[in-house]
């Protein structure tokens, strides 16, 4: 404002003397992006380019928010007539078509838990000597995210650094939700609620159940037909019961239960419920571009990776892959005891009128009840969350993520990830998800590790399984978030 003023003050005299049209020189209003919070919340946000269309006079925007609801954002400009006579002063102006301001978007992210999410994430992907990681938060009862967040960071206000950079680029992405990875051990407490809804439906039959979570099941043979090779687990187990599995997080239980499940029911029964209760197979609808559906196969065909060894592998979390947010989502289930829930960044999106008053101009497609329809029964889900608290205690796999003063479900999962089409024996996805208080869940929390370096870390073991390096970050950002 005061250059203006100084300008005008030596143009006006300047101008006249000269017999110069004043409005020779004129000024416009342009806006430019301000980062309050930095790079906070970065990839979610995103931001627009600097060059604007020749034509529309708008800017494109990168990706994320800014992409997704462009339309709304971006506004409507106007278009006004100005007339002028031959010794060029201003004798009109009239206006043809009245701009529009653009909408307000609001987010459910909350900012503290977002910077929390954010500070131990960079913490612990240092730490592990890994490529990246990331951190989601989300209300099991709502569906909604508290917080998202990764690291490397992508900050929006040095864009053209990242797209200018093919090895910062990737940094751009959501990676929680464009990334899909094989969920290993995370997707072990799923497979058992599978297994005993495949029991209610057995008995509703009037036929025995498929299994129950006290009997005790061999878990020292790990051979099953049309597999090449047994399957193993870390630890030899002679027998184990459901609770005992999930806490030992037994790769050999898992199928031998599944294999009793498929032959009663089907392969496509077992396909179908994991579509059906979790969502698999199919992208959450989270108002984010670029999402990724992940990879279910199917059975009978073959294109999509399907064989007579699938259902065993799928047990323990190989031969699928899913998005973190796809997992967030099944524990979610999980935590509210059995219902559907629609993961969601926005609230609604408002415009303002020039009268003050405000529009609401976008709300979620479908108004979101406190509880949706079950998918779950809740005595599958009651079974499954008591074997899921023995994990995260002393014996347990997930015990390093263990909340001090307060109930949680959990379990941590470690794959080897797939590099030029065979399984790397040096590069893994680390995982730890859980859930906390058990008894009135307050958040679900997903923290994924992509690629930790393979070190031994004195009295913890090797540093790349996700009980070491994706446990204590569930930890820390878990009993901070729930004392906030």
């Amino acid at each position: 404002r005061e250059q203006r003023a100084d300008l005008l003050q030596w143009w006006h005299p300047w101008a006249r003397a000269r017999r110069v049209a004043r409005n020779a020189i004129y000024f416009t209003t342009d806006y430019q992006r301000s980062y309050p919070f930095g790079s906070l919340l970065g990839p979610v946000l995103h931001t627009i380019q600097d060059r604007k269309d020749d034509v529309t006079l708008q800017a494109t925007p990168t990706g994320g928010l800014e992409l997704q609801f462009n339309s709304l954002l971006s506004g409507k400009l106007g278009r006004r007539r100005l007339v002028r006579s031959p010794r060029n002063a201003l004798e009109t102006e009239d206006i043809i078509e009245a701009p529009e301001n653009g909408a307000d978007v609001y987010l459910t992210i909350d900012l503290g838990l977002q910077a929390l999410c954010e500070r131990e994430i960079s913490k612990a992907v240092k730490d592990a000597g890994a490529q990246a990681g990331w951190a989601v938060m989300m209300d099991p009862s709502s569906g909604e995210i508290l917080a998202l967040a990764q690291y490397p960071y992508f900050d929006p206000a040095r864009y053209r650094e990242y797209y200018n950079d093919p090895d910062k680029a990737w940094m751009t992405k959501v990676k929680a939700i464009t990334d899909a990875f094989e969920p290993g051990s995370t997707i072990k407490p799923l497979t058992m609620a599978v297994a005993l809804e495949a029991n209610r439906e057995a008995v509703a039959r009037k036929k025995a159940p498929y299994f129950t979570p006290t009997e005790k099941n061999t878990s020292s043979d790990g051979r099953f037909p049309g597999r090449g090779k047994p399957i193993k687990d870390v630890r030899t187990h002679s027998y184990l019961n459901m609770y005992m599995a999930l806490q030992r997080s037994s790769n050999i239980y898992m199928a031998r239960v599944m294999d009793r499940v498929v032959k009663g029911q089907g392969e496509g029964w077992y396909r179908d419920q994991l579509s059906r209760c979790f969502g698999f197979g199919a992208p959450t609808g989270i108002e984010l571009p670029a999402e990724s559906a992940g990879v279910l196969p199917t059975p009978g065909v073959a294109s999509t990776g399907w064989s007579q060894a699938t259902v065993h592998s799928m047990s323990f979390g190989y031969n699928l892959q899913v998005t973190s947010l796809q997992m967030l989502r099944a524990y979610g289930i999980l935590a509210n005891g059995g219902y559907w829930i629609d993961p969601t960044l926005v609230r609604k999106a408002t415009k303002r009128h020039d009268d003050g008053t405000a529009e609401v101009v976008w709300s979620p497609p479908v108004e979101r009840p406190a509880r949706q329809k079950r998918v779950l029964h809740e005595d599958s889900v009651a079974e499954v969350v008591k074997g899921m608290r023995y994990a995260s205690k002393a014996g347990g796999a997930a015990h390093r993520g263990d909340l001090p003063g307060y109930t949680q479900a959990a379990k941590t999962g470690t794959t080897k990830k797939i590099v030029d089409g065979a399984y790397s024996s040096e590069k893994y996805f680390s995982t730890f998800v859980g859930f906390a208080p058990v008894s009135d869940p307050k958040l679900v929390l997903l923290v994924a590790i992509d690629e930790p370096a393979k070190v031994y870390r004195p009295g913890q073991g090797m540093g790349y399984y996700g009980g070491v390096c994706a446990a204590p970050v569930f930890r820390k950002i878990a009993t901070q978030a729930l004392e906030y």
